[in-house]
């Protein structure tokens, strides 16, 4: 069997589920939860945003995205701003300080993996790095990009 052909959905499935929740726990910077990460991550990635499109986009309901964003908004990661198409509608954009806490969150997982990685034989760096390119389009696919 070719190596390519062994790999499997359940077994990178178990493994990048493992590497997300270490990732989700050593992520510590800005004391913001898992969900104001992911939101505050999403306005950096794609710019502003509806509520409604935030809510959709992480799973929850739109009462819960709008209690979040208050959060996020009285603790200066956020700000709210009139949507220039449709005046009636509000943007979520992301501020100068919740740029900032995206930022330091990603420097510190970075240095965790820098570090983690620099405890493993060479070659299994280089089996890791050889991997990146294949896991980024195969997030691609799953994302339809």
């Amino acid at each position: 069997m070719e190596l390519a052909a062994a790999a499997n959905g359940s077994d990178l499935s178990d493994t990048l589920e493992r590497l997300l929740r270490l990732i989700r726990e050593v992520s510590t910077v800005g004391d913001v939860s898992t969900t104001a990460a992911a939101v505050l991550s999403r306005l950096g990635r794609n710019g502003p945003q509806r509520v409604t499109d935030l809510a959709q986009a992480e799973g929850i309901s739109q009462p819960a995205m709008s209690q979040l964003l208050n959060r996020l908004e009285h603790d200066g990661l956020i700000m709210r701003a009139t949507d220039a198409a449709d005046r009636r509608s509000v943007l979520i954009e992301l501020s100068e300080h919740g740029a900032g806490v995206i930022q330091a969150r990603r420097t510190q997982r970075a240095r965790l993996l820098d570090a983690a990685l620099g405890r493993l034989e060479v070659a299994d760096r280089c089996a890791i790095t050889t991997a990146l390119p294949a896991l980024s389009r195969l997030v691609d696919t799953m994302l339809g990009s």
